[in-house]
């Protein structure tokens, strides 16, 4: 009987297999009260238990499918329910999950069910690898807002739109046969590489083009826990599109884990306490808000300011570092640090870091234990790249085109400043137009080049990650930019912390990918 359902009947160590996800999560969760294991728990509670409905699958649950499994998911619903509030918290909403697939999605969406950072991981596709310059029955693929094109904007945003997409189809020849001449191919470097290193260094360049309405596939797969938050911050939404985008999501879940999102549903008494909560504290944070003086200057450029770091921060981490095994107390350990000289402790920090070989050699906790706050100004574009990283507090300020864009220095280099400057101009005065009717709205018109204001608090830890990686030869040249630039600001202020930092990259590159793709085409052959 249990053969079908674990991967193994005798040893300690197994995998559930051939379950819907809610009974994994209601076995999990009866689990953590019982005396009894995990498969004389399946056994006895639910293959046995005609209440569980499970005994429809039986024997045959490999060959029975998903359709069998929801259906006697369906019949014992109430079951699984008491089972799930009966014996956890919210914790239990995460031992059962999903892969949900999304697609045609604006970037606007992306980034909103990119926001919730623990339990899940999205992967979206990349402006990098493929054109975005395609059509469906005639059109390009942005979103069509509805709100905007009920109103009197709506052959304004059409179009907009639309001559984005032109410009960003129009500039990849000239741009293409820019880069080639910029980095012909050598008799070392395969035709293959060669190529999608320079579609990817073009693609790079002109994504800034691209419409926030750009429409785009991602795929996440969250514990119930992240979807249940997740759709009830997009039910919650003033944007048409996330509202029924939330609709369609929980059509699909609820599926695969109807049980744990059930406290998403508008009639559901959470729902309706944290929607009335949202309300009022949106009132009171929009109240105090505009009472904020602006005093600085608008933005125009690409800017990293750090605006806080710890003083005490190598003290703070050679403590945490040497805490676990010295038997003192952190006071002690913090005393011990102080005494030592600035020399002695630039000689540890910098025997750490000769002990990692690359990136992935991840220095202890006691990183985590000083942080960095950042006031980041970069294009949509760069944001998108940066706003994946989750052990960090990220807050943005809404997408708008006061900030000024960014011109990549390619489509300078190859003469196409005046084009691409055009459609820049052309999307601000939409944007101006639009944005005093419909504020949310009129983001969709904003393109990905344009400058967006926020902010980063991030332990050195975590920043290590961010920095090391995304200075990495084959990233974007503009987050690159950004990683090293973050990177500085802590050397100004902290240089034998920086020191720990050994992989950040600081140097330039003309066909940054290139290296990565001919080590693809070497390990293919």
């Amino acid at each position: 009987m249990l053969a079908p359902y674990v991967t193994n009947t005798e040893g300690d160590v197994f995998v559930l297999t051939n379950l819907p996800e809610v009974v994994k999560g209601a076995l999990f969760s009866r689990y953590s009260r019982s005396a009894l294991g995990l498969r004389r728990l399946l056994l006895k509670e639910f293959l046995q238990d005609p209440a569980a409905a499970l005994r429809e699958l039986g024997a045959a649950a490999p060959q029975a499918g998903a359709a069998a499994a929801r259906l006697a998911v369906g019949r014992a619903q109430e079951f699984y329910d008491r089972i799930l509030d009966g014996y956890g918290d919210d914790s239990i909403g995460e031992l059962g999950g999903a892969h949900l697939a999304m697609e045609n999605v604006s970037m606007i969406a992306t980034k909103v069910l990119e926001d919730a950072r623990i339990g899940g991981s999205p992967l979206e596709k990349s402006t990098r690898y493929v054109s975005f310059g395609r059509k469906r029955g005639g059109e390009y693929l942005f979103h069509q807002e509805p709100a905007l094109l009920a109103s009197r904007h709506r052959e304004r945003y059409l179009q907009t739109c639309r001559g984005l997409f032109e410009t960003y189809l129009a500039l990849m020849p000239p741009l293409t046969a820019h880069v080639e001449a910029l980095s012909p191919r050598s008799a070392q470097t395969s035709e293959a590489a060669w190529r999608r290193s320079v579609n990817a260094r073009v693609y790079d360049a002109l994504r800034g083009l691209l419409p926030a309405s750009t429409l785009t596939n991602m795929g996440i797969f969250g514990n119930g826990r992240f979807f249940e938050a997740l759709l009830v911050r997009l039910r919650l939404s003033n944007l048409g599109e996330l509202r029924t985008l939330a609709e369609a999501m929980s059509a699909e879940l609820g599926k695969v884990i109807p049980s744990f999102i059930r406290r998403a549903d508008p009639g559901h008494r959470h729902f309706q306490g944290f929607a009335a909560y949202q309300r009022q504290r949106g009132e009171t944070v929009r109240t105090l808000a505009a009472q904020v003086p602006h005093v600085d200057a608008e933005p125009r450029a690409a800017t990293v300011a750090l605006v806080d770091h710890d003083p005490e921060a190598e003290v703070r981490v050679l403590a945490a570092l040497v805490y676990p095994d010295s038997g003192a107390s952190l006071a002690e350990a913090r005393r011990w640090a102080a005494s030592l000289s600035v020399p002695a402790r630039l000689e540890i920090f910098q025997r750490l870091a000769g002990q990692r070989d690359n990136r992935r050699h991840k220095l202890p906790r006691a990183l985590e234990t000083v942080f960095y706050t950042f006031d980041l100004v970069g294009d949509f574009g760069m944001y998108r790249d940066l706003h994946r990283h989750r052990m960090l507090t990220q807050q943005r300020q809404p997408l708008s085109t006061r900030h000024g864009f960014a011109l990549p220095e390619e489509v300078a280099l190859a003469g196409e400043a005046g084009r691409y400057t055009e459609a820049m101009h052309g999307a601000t005065e939409a944007y101006e137009a639009m944005r005093g009717d419909f504020p949310e709205q009129a983001q969709y018109v904003v393109p990905m080049a344009c400058h967006i204001r926020w902010m980063v608090h991030v332990n050195l830890r975590a920043l290590m990650w961010l920095v090391e990686l995304r200075s990495t030869p084959q990233g974007h040249p503009a987050y690159r930019h950004m990683a090293q630039e973050m990177f500085r600001r802590v050397q100004e202020v902290h240089p034998a912390l920086a020191a720990l930092l050994r992989f950040v990259d600081l140097r330039d590159y003309a066909l940054g990918r290139l290296d990565a793709e001919q080590r693809q085409e070497d390990k293919a052959r």
